[in-house]
């Protein structure tokens, strides 16, 4: 079972897009298997297995989600961030704007896939191994 704590510290490690690749690793070893970040506040949903699941606390003030998605935008923001060239709380508010509501990570396919506010898929990536 791993803890909130774990996770943290693992997160602690990140400092921009760059760092994501080893972020994901770590937590696959933590026996995380996915996750769904929310945006609007920055609280993820943590699973794994079939039973476990816990939830990190807001990161940040409510941001609100713009109703129609920028999806080539988003895809710059995204592009730049993973770069290094944004810090989180920069990317989370570049998403908002963008109309992303949500990801989810899923660590056993090793893809992240990032949402609208209508459920629909903006993009879907591989995660580099």
């Amino acid at each position: 079972m791993f803890t909130i704590d774990q996770i943290q510290k693992e997160h602690q490690k990140v400092k921009s897009g760059a760092d994501f690749p080893v972020y994901i690793n770590s937590l696959k070893t933590l026996g995380v298997s996915w996750y769904q970040t929310w945006v609007f506040d920055g609280h993820t949903d943590f699973n794994g297995g079939s039973t476990e699941r816990i939830s990190s606390k807001s990161k940040y003030a409510n941001l609100t989600i713009a109703e129609s998605c920028n999806a080539a935008q988003f895809e710059i923001d995204l592009q730049t961030h993973q770069k290094g060239g944004t810090d989180y709380p920069t990317f989370c508010r570049q998403s908002a704007d963008a109309g992303i509501e949500k990801w989810i990570v899923d660590l056993n396919a090793m893809t992240c896939t990032y949402f609208d506010k209508k459920g629909n898929t903006v993009l879907t990536e591989n995660i580099p191994g």
